[in-house]
């Protein structure tokens, strides 16, 4: 089977939480909870991707529709395997989600992450990606550690 992205199945969850846990950016134990209404509501508008190599997978990705909003998506989680990162397969990821969102029609995308020093180069791919850095929040998480939100108009 050749490397492909695709939606995420009930038998990927080992393999994506292998791939979050190389991140180290955020509990792999978080998964599940975070996905369960995506298996379990046939009406769900959460996307779930994944990117697999030879059926194994390799990256994540979730985003769902912003609540109180019309055509606003928010990217909640993006990860690539680390032994896989650099070589485009983030980049590739955003823009099938962009793309899956043009054609449904909605409008903006948007991504929230820290400013922590150790989440600099994910701010610089979302830079890279030609998402804006559009706004950001003093000691969201905690003390010392803002909330930096990009944003992307999509049509």
């Amino acid at each position: 089977m050749s490397s492909t992205i695709r939606k995420v199945k009930p038998t990927d969850i080992n393999g994506l939480k292998s791939v979050i846990a190389s991140s180290k950016l955020f509990p792999s134990s978080l998964l599940e909870d975070m996905i369960a209404n995506y298996f379990n509501n046939p009406s769900s508008e959460e996307i779930w991707l994944t990117k697999d190599d030879k059926g194994a997978p390799i990256a994540v990705a979730y985003c769902a529709p912003e609540k109180m909003t019309e055509g606003t998506y928010n990217l909640y989680l993006i990860a690539v395997h680390k032994n896989q990162q650099g070589k485009g397969i983030g980049a590739k990821i955003m823009t099938h989600i962009e793309e899956l969102l043009r054609r449904d029609g909605q409008r903006v995308l948007i991504v929230e992450t820290s400013s922590l020093p150790e989440f600099e180069l994910t701010r610089k791919f979302y830079d890279k990606c030609g998402y804006e850095r559009e706004a950001v929040i003093r000691d969201f998480y905690q003390e010392g550690e803002d909330k930096i939100v990009f944003w992307k108009k999509l049509n």
